[in-house]
């Protein structure tokens, strides 16, 4: 209840949200990959001078592409425990992170994940709670069935276009969930019932995003493609996914019945994390518009746009910072990298760029604007 209390204050005392409706029935959505929270991360966001965290940083250089599109949903791969503060195995960061992730313009935060238990009962309570707060809508989780019933699926709507938003994960690294807490699990009884729930509100789009596959592995494996075919077959037109850390295909798929476009992204990748290692260190983000017309609401274009996340090591600590690849390469002076990370951007640039070939990319002319 006090979850729904939220957002009804949340539509009173900010005009033009994400519920509200224009003249307009075309929809931008973006996607970004996993927001992790390892230890140096949280060194490099501590401020002695002020005795507080900060990340603003972090995404100064992608805030002009969130702030672009008309809704923005990441994955929130950390809990918000409070101290003491500590990234892998089981992270804990400091309230500040989904602070900066707001401010740079994320709307919704999908938090069903593997790491959604990691500091317990107490610790996924606190999450909640910080969220709330700070009026980011999320979903995946969830404090008891009377707040899940109430809302799950996940709706929302702009510029006259109604989403239903279902988010899942595989598993919670072999974490039990204390009643009353509840984690949407990767289950196709539980998912297929959700769907036909989402259907009956009659959204004009349903979109699933899911944590799923492999570590690490770069394409799908088949239990990805055989939940992603039933999924679609069960009324979704888009499935986002998340967990490996590196990017995985983009599939776009006809639908026969219908004569509308699906798509499949397997795995967005990391969007910050201090995963060093190639494919590890990147992600990419995903930009897909709707259009709305009398014969329904469809996909009408898509594409990535890769990022690289730069660790400048210093004296005591590393700075973190997530860049938009076209950007760089559209102004490097802009950025003073040492030979090495010019090699490593570039090198990641190239590997996702032939990863991705066939999906259009979206370049970053407008971000310096």
């Amino acid at each position: 209840m006090r979850y729904l209390i939220c957002i009804l204050l949340f539509l009173v005392l900010l005009p033009g949200s994400l519920f509200s409706q224009s003249d307009t029935s075309r929809l931008s959505l973006l996607f970004a990959g996993d927001i992790m929270g390892h230890d140096e991360q949280i060194r490099d966001a501590w401020d002695s001078a002020s005795g507080t965290y900060s990340y603003e940083h972090v995404f100064r250089y992608v805030k002009p592409v969130v702030e672009r599109s008309d809704i923005a949903i990441a994955n929130l791969e950390v809990t918000l425990a409070g101290p003491p503060y500590k990234g892998y195995p089981q992270f804990s960061s400091p309230d500040a992170l989904a602070e900066a992730a707001r401010n740079a313009g994320f709307d919704i935060f999908i938090q069903a994940n593997n790491h959604a238990l990691d500091r317990g009962a107490s610790g996924f309570k606190r999450t909640l709670s910080v969220l709330d707060s700070m009026n980011i809508l999320h979903t995946g989780t969830f404090a008891d069935s009377l707040e899940h019933s109430m809302n799950y699926p996940f709706i929302f709507q702009k510029n006259n276009i109604r989403i239903a938003l279902l988010n899942y994960t595989y598993g919670t690294n072999g974490l039990e969930i204390a009643k009353p807490f509840i984690i949407n699990r990767i289950d196709t009884a539980l998912i297929a019932n959700d769907l036909e729930i989402a259907r009956r509100v009659r959204p004009d789009f349903i979109i699933v995003t899911i944590h799923w596959g492999e570590e690490y592995e770069r394409s799908q494996n088949a239990r990805q493609e055989k939940i992603a075919a039933f999924i679609l077959n069960h009324g979704a037109g888009a499935i986002i996914g998340s967990h490996p850390h590196v990017v995985q295909p983009v599939e776009l798929i006809d639908a026969s019945d219908s004569g509308m476009k699906r798509l499949v992204v397997y795995s967005l990748g990391n969007f910050v994390s201090n995963q060093r290692a190639q494919y590890k260190d990147g992600g990419i983000m995903f930009n897909m518009s709707l259009v709305k017309t009398d014969s329904g609401t469809k996909i009408s274009d898509f594409g990535h746009i890769p990022s690289w996340v730069y660790r400048e090591d210093l004296p005591d600590s590393s700075a973190f910072s997530v860049i938009p690849v076209s950007l760089y390469e559209r102004n490097n002076k802009m950025f003073k990298l040492k030979d090495a990370d010019k090699a490593k951007i570039a090198r990641f640039a190239a590997d996702t760029r032939e990863h991705l070939q066939n999906i259009p990319e979206i370049k970053a002319e407008w971000i310096e604007k």
